[in-house]
This record gives structure tokens, C-alpha cells and sequence, in this order.
């Protein structure tokens, strides 16, 4: 087929519409065997693929290649089938069978007696769409739960799929396994992947879900340190995040505001993406083992070197200063801002998890939270030299303003609201947090209320939940979603994002057009 429908997705992504699923595994097929000049990464969905682009020309060049690509069948799935044994003991049972026309045993030997196949990844890491029996196509719940059970085996549309872990949901609920879908002690870490073959094997014994193991917390050692004492609201390690783990579901992740990570790392001489603590609101302290050259940026906190409680000095922020050994590092309280980066000369070294130091709160991946007495290990100096003081990089207090690109599915809201979206002043809602900043304001509507298969997304994404009020993506978003994405943040614009408090106003501008002539209705 030709003639897809190829819409922008902020600066460096493009959302590529197919006929149908089969076309959606075709494309992905082809563009993962054969990737195009210029595209950085892809994502199945139920209907569309997403292509990331390495730059907004690279994303210009690809429009018109993706319209017309050819696509393939999809390779049949290859490789031994996973069993999955099952208790079917859901929740849901009663309503597919009365939707489906089948008795509760119906429906179990329905869902038990043919093959799956995991279809495209999404959600949350592990969780595997998997495409079977059409028999069992079934709406999602009209409200979702607020929390499914690791391991619970579900039904939506004509999609099944197992939860990684505990999360919110809105899928008709069959039963429950104690396979691992996700298990970081595993390579790869998600049993099922694209292509896998999947059977579910009814069992009668109650199974307890085996969770995978956190990640461990750094030990305290001999060598060079800082020691947390305190964290203040929320401090977490982040470096510059994941890359290449969309199929799997892993976002990104990585610091909120990148531009003061690497800022803090410059100061120190540091690799840009060596990892920092990003904390919320100061209130974080730490305790040097050795002598160590800090540099903290970002939210402008007030800054008190301690010792044995005695104050000694307030260095200032966005400069390189010593913590010597036994010596504390109180943050403040900024009076605007909402994160302050720490980083520490050499980086700090705990243990990788997929590839990078940052704490992922959604999906649960990465080190855990710092709390008091973690110990976080400081690696050897690198042979740069320390950075010359430089400006702040948060402003004063006032309405934030950033740019967006409208689409991909600015079609989705009437022309009011979205001239609405682009005019009124939003407050940025105390519901908020790194998966997301929540906008109170009046709300849109829609002028398309039919549900919108899941599809990839980016950070930045301004989408539209069913109260018409816009959630903006951060550094923890999910890798897919099924509300509309009405416009995406400009890149340069996400990290002053990043820094909004609770009760901040924000307006978006339309500052950059899409690129030329990439959707075809």
C-alpha cells in the first residue's frame, strides 16, 4: 500500500499511518532490517509506526520516503512458543463471555486454544501486545482500575497481553500468571518480544507473580563518596537516559532538565552524560568521603557547606567548588525553580541498569530512590579541566512560555479549542511529577470523541485526557498512549518544563510550522 497519512510529531518524529496491522508489522519489519538515512529509532502501534528521526531535517527527508515504502508481509514468527501457564480466575471473566456470546469455559478455551503472537511492545516495559483469536475483541473497562496485579492476563479489543507489574489499567481482566514478563536479571530482560509465539496453558493452582529484583542500593565502600544524609522532597539519580528500548516499552527517561544536567557536569569537567542527583526543592545533604569538586545548576537553591554543624561558607550555584573530606552540602529552598542538578567531579558510578544510571519512576527501572544513609560511589577524576563559573539557567518568576508544533492530532479538537489551547494561560497543576505536568484551565473539547488506538509518543507530547485538560509528557512518560496528542513542546523548550512549580501559569505558541506537506488525508 501507498499513500500513507504521515503526520509530525514535534521536531525529530513523524507518525506514520497503516491500513491495518498487518501493514504496521510490515513497515516495522522493513524499516528495523533496513533502517532509512536519518532515522534514529522505531515503534509499532495497533495502527500507525512511529519513526524518530536524528534531526528535524532528517525528519523533512523521511515524510515523503515513509508515504510511499513499501512494506512487506512480515516475516512469520519464528522460534519456540512460550507457554504461559494461567489461572483463569479474572475478574472480567462474566462480562467477556456475556460481550463474546460464549460461556465463561468459552472464553478460557478461546483464549488458551490458539497461538499468539506478540505483535509490537508498549506501556510499560514487558508489556506485549499480542494479537490472536478476533473471537475474543472486547471494549476496555469505562473506568480503569486504578491498580492491575503484576501478572494479570487481559483482553482489549483484539489485543491480549500479561502486566509487568502492578500499574493503573483499564483491560478486561481474565486471569493471572507467575511467568516473568520483565525480569532485569534476564537478557533481554522481556520474555516476549516482536515475533514471539505465545500459548496460555489453563492451570488450576494459584500462582504467586515473581517479581524481578530491584535494582541493589550501592553499599557503602572504600574509595571516594558522597553519603546522602537527607533527600528533601525527592532526590533521584539521572544521567542523560535509554535510547533504543521503545519496542520494549523502557522510555528514555534521564534527567528533566537536561540543559542543567550537562551544565553541572561541564562545571566539573565531567562527560555530559555522567550521572547527577536531581533533587526537588532542595532540602538534599550529602557527606563527602575524600575531597571532591561539586557544581550544582538549575534551579537556584542556596547552597551551605557544613562541618561537624558548623556553617563555613555558601558557595554559589553554577560554579565549581570544593567538598572537602567529612564535610556536608546543604541545598536550600530555590525561591523559583523546581530542580537543582548536583554533580560531582569523576561522576558517580553505581552500577548501569540497561545501559544507564537514570531512575526511571514510571517503569520502575533503574537505581532506586536516594534515601538517607545511601552511598553513592565517585569515580576516578577525568583528565579535563574544571569549568569557568556560567550564567543560571532559571529565570525569574513569570508566565512560562514555550513553543509546540501542533499535531499529530490537533484534528481531534474543535477549532476553538485549539485556538484556546494556544491562548489561554494554563496553571500547572500540585498532580504533576516527572511523568508528566498536569494544566488546569478551561477545557478543550474534542471534536472527535471515537477511541484512539494506542500509538507511539515523545517526550513533550501534549495530550488530551477525557476531562479535556492537557497532560504534558516528561522524562518518565509512557512510550505509547491512546489519548490524542494535540501538539509536541519544542526541544529547547522541555527543560523549562522540567522547572515549573505547582501554581506556575504556561502558555504555548505555535513557533514552529510542521514540515511541508507530510500528512496526506
Amino acid at each position: 500500500m501507498t499513500g500513507r497519512e504521515v503526520r509530525p510529531v514535534g521536531e525529530r518524529a513523524l507518525l506514520v499511518g497503516c491500513a491495518d496491522l498487518a501493514e504496521v508489522l510490515g513497515l516495522h519489519a522493513a524499516l528495523t532490517a533496513a533502517p532509512l538515512p536519518g532515522q534514529a529509532e522505531v515503534l509499532a502501534a495497533a495502527r500507525t509506526v512511529l519513526v524518530r528521526a536524528t534531526d528535524r531535517a532528517a525528519r523533512d527527508r523521511l515524510a515523503p520516503v515513509l508515504r510511499d515504502l513499501p512494506a512487506p508481509p512480515a516475516p512469520p514468527p519464528a522460534g519456540e512458543v512460550v507457554v504461559l501457564d494461567t489461572v483463569y480466575d479474572g475478574a472480567d471473566l462474566t462480562f467477556v463471555a456475556e460481550h463474546t456470546g460464549l460461556s465463561v469455559e468459552g472464553v478460557v478455551a478461546a483464549h488458551s486454544g490458539e497461538e499468539w503472537t506478540a505483535a509490537f511492545g508498549g506501556f510499560a516495559p514487558g508489556f506485549a501486545y499480542l494479537v490472536g483469536p478476533t473471537t475474543l475483541a472486547v471494549p476496555r473497562r469505562a473506568s480503569p482500575r486504578t491498580a492491575v496485579p503484576a501478572g494479570s492476563v487481559a483482553l482489549a479489543g483484539t489485543f491480549s497481553a500479561v502486566y509487568p507489574r502492578s500499574s493503573p489499567g483499564g483491560w478486561q481482566l481474565l486471569g493471572h500468571t507467575d511467568a516473568p514478563v520483565w525480569d532485569l536479571d534476564r537478557q533481554p530482560p522481556a520474555l516476549l518480544r516482536p515475533g514471539d509465539r505465545v500459548r496460555f496453558r489453563p492451570v488450576r493452582e494459584r500462582v504467586t507473580v515473581r517479581r524481578s529484583r530491584p535494582p541493589a542500593r550501592a553499599a557503602a565502600a572504600p574509595g571516594p563518596a558522597l553519603t546522602v544524609l537527607a533527600t528533601g522532597a525527592q532526590s533521584l539519580l539521572e544521567d542523560l537516559g535509554r535510547s533504543g528500548m521503545l519496542d520494549l516499552g523502557v522510555s528514555p527517561s534521564g534527567a528533566a532538565d537536561r540543559g542543567s544536567a550537562r551544565q553541572a557536569n561541564r562545571l566539573v569537567g565531567n562527560d555530559r552524560a555522567a550521572a547527577v542527583v536531581e533533587t526537588v526543592l532542595g532540602g538534599l545533604e550529602l557527606r563527602a568521603t575524600g575531597h571532591h569538586v561539586l557544581a550544582v545548576s538549575g534551579a537556584p537553591v542556596p547552597l551551605t557547606l557544613l562541618h561537624d554543624g558548623e556553617e563555613l561558607a555558601h558557595p554559589p550555584t553554577d560554579a565549581p567548588f570544593l567538598l572537602p573530606d567529612g564535610h556536608v552540602l546543604r541545598l536550600g529552598h530555590p525561591a523559583v525553580g523546581l530542580r537543582a542538578y548536583v554533580a560531582v567531579r569523576g561522576g558517580i558510578t553505581v552500577p548501569p541498569v540497561l545501559g544507564s544510571r537514570s531512575t526511571d519512576l514510571l517503569s520502575g527501572t533503574g537505581p532506586p530512590p536516594l534515601a538517607p544513609g545511601t552511598v553513592l560511589p565517585v569515580g576516578p577524576p577525568p583528565a579535563t579541566a574544571v569549568g569557568q563559573p556560567e550564567p543560571g539557567r532559571v529565570g525569574a518568576p513569570g508566565v512560562l512560555r514555550v513553543g509546540v508544533v501542533l499535531g499529530p492530532r490537533a484534528d481531534r479538537v474543535t477549532p476553538e479549542s485549539l485556538e484556546r489551547l494556544l491562548s489561554q494561560e494554563w496553571t500547572v497543576s500540585d498532580r504533576s511529577n516527572r511523568v508528566g505536568l498536569r494544566l488546569d484551565g478551561v477545557p478543550l473539547q474534542r471534536a472527535d470523541d471515537s477511541e484512539l488506538p494506542s500509538e507511539g509518543t515523545v517526550a513533550g507530547a501534549v495530550q488530551l485526557p477525557s476531562d479535556g485538560r492537557p497532560v504534558v509528557f516528561l522524562a518518565d512518560h509512557p512510550v505509547t498512549g491512546g489519548y490524542p496528542v494535540l501538539a509536541v513542546v519544542r526541544e529547547a523548550d522541555r527543560d523549562v518544563l522540567a522547572q515549573a512549580r505547582p501554581g506556575d501559569r504556561l502558555v504555548f505558541r505555535d513557533a514552529i510550522p510542521p514540515c511541508g506537506n507530510v500528512a496526506r488525508t
